[in-house]
């Protein structure tokens, strides 16, 4: 049988180092990557997908959910962390375990049989942008290109289309394909900045120049760089409330 392929992702050398000593007794797990940021993960997973993914989620470049977001469904992950406030969102995204360092052997066996029964399971791929806690918002969105991974400040995204199974993100002047559907995208967007003005269109408030009359019923949005947006008339209503709600809480500052 051939020995299960584990890939430590971690930015503190001690704690990989750690993680290696602990694996070093299981011969039936060979290591294949160590990584001590998110790109190098993406990169290393991508090439060879493992069939365990130990995981941290504070990191340089990437965060450890951003790491999962950008590959493929498939790994047994164990997050290892040592910040608490993120075991609901692990658990939500499917993760076998999720160690609270510091942890010892006994606990690390635990949830390494806990990975080995789910490599028997099989389950839906999760839904990471559901699994953000409410309230909590995203600042940036990461899309894999190949073998590049592009990273998207919220506030640099112009507008969103759907385009099937995946939204086009465009951000000055360039558009990133990622696969996801728009509503979950939405889900996850911050509905003071971004508006659903169209069922397949989501714009970045700010960068709305003016609305114009297009056809009987029908509106488009036309954005500062020139951009021409569908409206619906329940889009219209949104984006009404949503500029209407921005006007009075920049007057509530003044």
């Amino acid at each position: 049988m051939e020995p299960l392929r584990a890939v430590i992702v971690d930015d503190e050398e001690l704690a990989r180092g750690y993680l290696r000593e602990l694996l070093r007794e299981h011969t039936e797990i060979r290591i294949a990557a160590e990584c001590a940021n998110g790109f190098e993960a993406v990169k290393a997973i991508g090439e060879s997908p493992p069939d365990l993914l130990f995981l941290d989620v504070q990191m340089p470049k990437l965060d450890g959910f951003e790491v999962l977001e950008l590959i493929d469904p498939g790994p047994a992950v164990i997050f290892t962390t040592a910040y608490d406030q993120y075991a609901i969102r692990a658990f939500d995204a499917h993760a076998a375990d999720y160690l609270l360092k510091p942890f010892d052997a006994e606990r690390f066996e635990r949830a390494l049989e806990r990975a080995k029964t789910r490599l028997g399971e099989r389950r839906p791929p999760a839904d990471l942008g559901a699994a953000r806690p409410p309230g909590q918002r995203p600042e940036r969105i990461v899309v894999k290109d190949g073998t590049r991974v592009h990273v998207i400040p919220l506030d640099k995204l112009d507008y969103a289309e759907a385009q099937d199974d995946y939204v086009a993100l465009h951000s000055g002047g360039k558009q990133y394909l990622k696969q996801q559907p728009i509503a979950s995208l939405e889900a996850t967007l911050d509905p003071a900045r971004f508006v659903r003005i169209h069922r397949s269109a989501i714009v970045n408030l700010e960068r709305v120049a003016r609305i114009e009359p297009y056809g009987k019923e029908s509106r488009l949005a036309i954005l500062t760089d020139g951009a021409r947006l569908p409206v619906s008339r329940a889009g219209y209503a949104r984006l009404l409330e949503a500029m209407g709600d921005s006007q009075g809480n920049r007057n509530s500052t003044r």
